[in-house]
């Protein structure tokens, strides 16, 4: 087994008045050499939007985006004629392909809203852009894995143009969980949303994240109520 260990406090902070966000990964003005991705995941950005804002329009292409809510409402606009608005519970997938412009913002005008922003390389450039969401039921996660994306042909989750599965555990405190990996090329990268976590000989509070390869199954158990997003991507070229 091999393992890399990124806590709650070395990401990269920056604090911009109307957006306070998080990078467990280099991304924008926050640049080191050692945190450029993990595998195929290049980016883990922890947002919490102000009232009323959010990213105006701007372009991507050959990324395939995850953006997962954990509190208040964010508004997603895109080129491609989409106009929807996620909440917590839900996850939207955007493959970006051969270029998308999309604008994300806060959907109230006096609450904030937090989510993930996850960024993964694509198997290949010059997809179709592609864009979709689902809500995902919380009984489907207590006490288990509950997969969110997977594949393309996976049933019952969204799917990326990469060989990749999120999945959300919540455990309740002194509960024990394995997550298998489907693919031995594959690393999973496990951030701690909410509690206290022993995972592979660490113990990893809220915000923390540990990169693990070179394993076929990985024991965590809850040492408090704990909520566990597990992102798998391949590790080899």
């Amino acid at each position: 087994m091999k393992k890399t260990i990124h806590r709650a406090d070395s990401r990269g902070y920056f604090d911009y008045g109307w957006l306070q966000t998080h990078h467990t990964f280099s991304f924008a003005s926050y640049y080191d050499p050692d945190r450029l991705h993990f595998g195929k995941l290049r980016v883990l950005n922890d947002d919490v939007v102000a009232a009323g804002h959010g990213f105006g329009t701007h372009p991507h292409d050959n990324m395939e985006i995850v953006s997962m809510p954990l509190r208040g409402e964010l508004a997603h606009k895109d080129s491609a004629g989409h106009e929807q608005v996620i909440r917590p519970g839900d996850i939207q997938v955007m493959s970006a392909g051969t270029g998308i412009q999309h604008s994300e913002y806060n959907h109230s005008d006096s609450e904030p809203a937090g989510f993930l922003q996850i960024w993964v390389l694509p198997d290949k450039q010059g997809h179709s852009p592609r864009y979709d969401q689902r809500t995902f039921e919380a009984a489907g996660r207590h006490n288990q894995f509950q997969t969110l994306v997977a594949p393309k042909g996976a049933a019952d989750t969204l799917w990326l143009n990469q060989n990749a599965y999120f999945s959300l555990a919540e455990l309740e405190a002194g509960r024990a969980l394995t997550y298998r990996l489907h693919d031995a090329r594959a690393g999973v990268y496990c951030f701690i949303l909410e509690g206290d976590v022993g995972i592979a000989e660490e113990r990893l509070a809220q915000r923390d994240g540990i990169g693990i390869w070179d394993v076929q199954s990985i024991e965590m158990t809850a040492q408090a109520t704990a909520t566990i997003l597990a992102i798998e991507v391949p590790i080899t070229p």
